[in-house]
């Protein structure tokens, strides 16, 4: 499974930006798909996770509201909406995914996450 992520760039403090990832192999509609973001000299933090369904979706406390994620299991992609965006959203965002078991018990665990993109660089500027 390879998973390959696109969309960042720079933007200004409330803007909108939408990153893509693309996922080769045949295993994309039986996993779960996720986003994880890296801050300059930050540990690597949970954003959101949409389980293989589509049903069970979960999101960072602090991101509620203005990240919305989705899937396309036709186009074998995920998506990350990003709104209102602040200076504090600037990172490296990882696109991820992994087996659906027991997902919602330990969904922000970068450790349960087998699968992990290149990464894609956002920056907003205030």
């Amino acid at each position: 499974v390879q998973l390959q992520a696109s969309g960042g760039g720079l933007v200004q403090a409330g803007g909108s930006l939408r990153l893509s990832c693309g996922v080769s192999g045949r295993l994309f509609g039986n996993i779960a798909m996720g986003w994880f973001r890296q801050a300059p000299g930050k540990e690597r933090k949970f954003v959101a996770a949409m389980s293989r369904s589509g049903v069970g979706v979960y999101y960072a406390d602090s991101l509620k509201g203005r990240f919305t994620i989705s899937r396309d299991n036709v186009k074998n992609t995920v998506y990350l909406q990003m709104d209102s965006l602040k200076p504090e959203d600037t990172a490296v965002y990882y696109c991820v995914g992994r087996r659906s078991a027991a997902l919602k018990a330990n969904v922000t665990v970068s450790e349960r996450y087998a699968y992990w993109g290149q990464g894609t660089l956002v920056t907003v500027s205030s």
